[in-house]
């Protein structure tokens, strides 16, 4: 079965049950959220009502819980120890974020594996280990998805030997998996249009078990580009069926599917949210030219 997916929004009114219900409205059955804002610190309490009422209207719409993720905010940099406050300050971000995650009964946490900034790339992964090594524990049950990167600045995990890398220096490793991001793949410099080949240099590299989501995206940049600009599926450099070879990969026929594609936005600086025609194309297989009208149609109707 096709486990597909979007980012939903999540917050303090509705928390959980309002992720499930925007996922649903775009004939979804998995989906992908953040506790807040990527950008800061502010979260609210977790409410077990609205929890509850979330699982209940998932079962009722035939989403499996197990296939819903998480994402951690982007300000948490496990990559740079130069600052020892603010490096322990992702640690302990981290901790209380697998919390609210467990809290949820939210399985997989997908994480930016940090960037080292005026640092070292060994230092990098080094501090990524060490962070990782007091971070899990042995009875959680969240399993932290590292996620590959563009390869931008100084991100860690642009290359699938340095994510190897983390993963053999992680005590707890089986706490640990992948995140696939097409679009950053393809800016890494990895070919998504021979993606077969992908999986197998991944096997052999990490092994294709850990994989735990992909996040579907095309780019607006050429393979290699290393700038991490996601565009709308089949309207980037990787393409519709490149894409669709991706999403229906016999390999990863179980693994949840994730659109972080953008927002359509028209010159009156209206933007709607594509995910629902975009999932329609991938169900059908087949490419919509008019997305940028249908989706303008549907929301203004």
């Amino acid at each position: 079965m096709l486990v597909i997916g979007s980012h939903v929004s999540f917050n303090g009114k509705e928390q959980l049950l309002g992720s499930a219900r925007e996922a649903i409205s775009y004939g979804e059955n998995t989906f992908m959220f953040y506790t807040g804002a990527p950008q800061n610190t502010k979260r609210c309490d977790i409410s077990d009502d609205l929890t509850n009422k979330a699982k209940e209207l998932m079962k009722e719409n035939d989403i499996n819980i197990e296939n819903v993720v998480c994402h951690a905010p982007y300000i948490i940099n496990l990559a740079n120890n130069k600052s020892e406050e603010k490096y322990l300050f992702a640690i302990n971000f981290l901790k209380e974020e697998i919390k609210r995650v467990e809290k949820l009964g939210i399985k997989k946490l997908v994480l930016h594996p940090g960037s080292f900034v005026d640092l070292d790339i060994d230092t990098g992964i080094n501090n990524i280990i060490n962070a990782l090594n007091i971070i899990l524990t042995s009875n959680q049950n969240v399993l932290i998805c590292l996620e590959t990167m563009a390869g931008k600045g100084s991100e860690v995990g642009f290359k699938l030997e340095d994510i190897k890398r983390i993963i053999d220096g992680v005590k707890l490793n089986d706490k640990l998996m992948v995140c696939l991001d097409t679009c950053h793949l393809n800016d890494a410099g990895y070919d998504i249009k021979r993606f077969d080949e992908f999986l197998e240099h991944f096997d052999k590299v990490i092994g294709t078990h850990k994989i735990g989501c992909v996040h579907v995206n095309d780019s607006k940049n050429d393979m290699g580009a290393r700038k991490d600009r996601h565009e709308n599926i089949g309207y980037g450099h990787i393409g519709f069926d490149s894409l669709i070879n991706v999403i229906y990969n016999e390999r990863l026929k179980n693994v949840p599917k994730i659109l972080e594609t953008p927002y359509i936005k028209y010159d009156d600086g209206k933007s709607y949210p594509p995910y629902k025609f975009e999932i329609e194309m991938i169900r059908n297989k087949k490419f919509n030219s008019n997305l940028n009208k249908d989706v303008r149609s549907y929301y203004e109707k």
